[in-house]
C-alpha cells in the first residue's frame, strides 16, 4: 500500500475505537450495519458497532476461515454471505483480531446495501435476546421519488422513539443536527479525497482507500472521523500537487467494482504494480462520500436529508442509473478499464455484472473484465484463474491505447 504519515492515526483511532466496545461500562453497545444511519446512535451516547468491519478485519489477517468453518459446523449453509459465517464463528469461538465483539445491547440494521441482513440480524436477535430495529430502505427503481423520501423519514421518527424508550431519555434534535454536520464534513473530506485520483498519475490507488476506510465507517458522525478525514486528505492533496503518484510508472487507470478481496490485498497490489495499473476509483468507496451530497437545507427537516443520503446508495439504484454512474466514473478520472468483482458473498452487488460489463463497453469503448472471487472466504478462490483473467485484460488496454 502507498505509505501514508495518516495510516498511524488511523491505527490509533481504531485500537481506540475496539478498546472503549470492548470496555465500556457506560455506553450501549449496539451492532449496526455499515449502511444504517449511525448518526441516531451518536445523538443519544450509544456505541456503533460494526459486524462487516470486523469479519473484514478478520480476513484481512488471515482468520477468516477457521471462523467460517467453526459457523458452518454449526449448521450454517457454505452459501450465506462470507462475513455473515466469519462473524457468526467469530461469536461462537470469541476468535479474530479483538477476540470477538462485545455483546450487542440492541441492533440496528438497514437494508439499503443488503436485503438479506435481516435474516442475519434476526439470528444475532434470536441469540442474544436483543430488540432488532429494521430501518427499511426501498429500491430506487425511479430515483428519489417523495413517497420513498417520506416512508423512510416516518421510520427514521420511529428509531427516535425506540431509541428514546431504550435509553429512557429524551431524544436530542439539536444534538442529533450535530452529529448529522460532522458526519457531513468527515464524508465531505473523504469525497475531495477521493477526487484527487483524477490526478495524473493518481496519489493513492483504490486498495489505499479500502484500507483508510475504517474511520468513516465507524466513527461517522464524531469529531475524530473529520479530524482524521481531513488530514488525510490534506496529505494526498500535497502528493497529488507534486504529482506524486502511487505507481512509479502509471500506465493504465482502472475502475474496481464491489468490494475487495480483502485476503489477497497484497499479493493483488503486488500485481497491479508490476503491470503498471493504478486502481484509481471504487464504487465501494465512493459510496461513504456521497454522505456530503444532501446538506440540511435551513427550515427543512434534517430527516429528509438523512434520508435522501441513505437512500441513494449506488447499490440501492437501478441497472440503468449504476452503468450511467459507472461511465462517469470512466469519463471523470479518465481511465483505461474498468474491472468487475463478482463477489460469492454478496449478491445484490454482482448480480447482472456480466450484463453491466457489457452495456458499459458499449457505452464507454473501454475494455472490462469480471472476475470470480469472494470478499472473505479464500477457499473458493483461484489465483490462477483470477490473475489470468487480469493478464487478458491488461492486454486489450494495451491492444487500444
Amino acid at each position: 500500500m502507498t505509505k501514508f504519515d495518516a495510516y498511524h492515526k488511523m491505527k490509533e483511532l481504531l485500537t481506540n475505537y475496539y478498546i472503549e466496545a470492548k470496555t465500556t461500562t457506560e455506553k450501549p453497545i449496539a451492532w449496526i450495519t455499515s449502511g444504517a444511519p449511525v448518526e441516531f446512535l451518536y445523538a443519544i451516547d450509544i456505541l456503533p458497532v460494526y459486524p462487516e468491519n470486523y469479519a473484514a478485519m478478520c480476513a484481512a489477517n488471515h482468520q477468516s476461515v477457521e471462523l467460517m468453518e467453526s459457523a458452518e459446523a454449526s449448521g450454517f449453509s457454505q452459501d450465506i454471505c462470507a462475513y455473515a459465517r466469519t462473524d457468526f464463528g467469530a461469536d461462537i469461538t470469541q476468535g479474530g483480531p479483538a477476540a470477538g465483539l462485545p455483546p450487542p445491547h440492541f441492533l440496528l440494521c438497514s437494508t439499503n446495501i443488503c436485503k438479506t441482513v435481516i435474516k442475519w440480524y434476526e439470528v444475532i436477535a434470536r441469540k442474544y435476546d436483543v430488540p432488532l430495529f429494521i430501518v427499511d430502505t426501498p429500491f430506487l427503481h425511479d430515483g428519489l421519488t417523495r413517497e420513498l423520501i417520506d416512508y423512510t423519514v416516518a421510520q427514521f421518527k420511529d428509531l427516535e422513539v425506540f431509541l428514546a424508550d431504550f435509553t429512557g431519555k429524551p431524544f436530542d434534535r439539536e444534538r442529533f443536527t450535530e452529529v448529522m454536520n460532522l458526519s457531513r464534513e468527515a464524508a465531505g473530506y473523504w469525497q475531495k479525497m477521493l477526487e484527487l485520483g483524477k490526478t495524473v498519475p493518481s496519489p493513492f490507488n483504490s486498495l489505499d482507500t479500502f484500507i483508510h476506510l475504517g474511520p468513516i465507517v465507524t466513527l461517522r458522525g464524531t469529531r475524530e472521523c473529520v479530524e482524521y478525514n481531513k488530514l488525510l486528505y490534506e496529505e494526498i492533496a500535497a502528493r497529488a500537487e507534486k504529482k506524486i503518484g502511487s505507481l512509479p510508472a502509471e500506465q493504465y487507470r482502472v475502475l474496481w467494482d464491489n468490494l475487495p478481496v480483502w485476503f489477497k490485498m497484497r499479493r493483488l497490489e503486488k500485481f497491479f504494480e508490476d503491470q503498471k495499473c493504478t486502481l484509481v476509483v471504487t464504487t465501494y468507496a465512493n459510496s461513504w462520500g456521497q454522505y456530503s451530497n444532501y446538506p440540511v437545507e435551513e427550515g427543512s427537516d434534517p430527516y429528509e436529508a438523512v434520508a435522501k443520503s441513505y437512500l441513494n446508495v449506488y447499490i440501492n439504484t437501478s441497472f440503468e442509473d449504476r452503468i450511467n454512474y459507472l461511465a462517469s466514473l470512466i469519463e471523470d478520472y479518465a481511465l483505461t478499464g474498468f474491472i468487475m468483482h463478482s463477489n460469492r458473498s454478496c449478491k445484490p452487488y454482482s448480480v447482472g455484472m456480466y450484463r453491466m460489463q457489457d452495456e458499459l463497453a458499449k457505452l464507454t469503448g473501454k475494455p472490462g473484465v469480471v472476475i470470480e472471487a469472494d470478499q472473505n472466504d479464500p477457499r473458493v478462490y483461484s489465483d490462477a484463474q483470477v490473475e489470468t483473467r487480469l493478464e487478458a485484460f491488461i492486454e486489450s488496454m494495451t491492444a487500444i491505447q
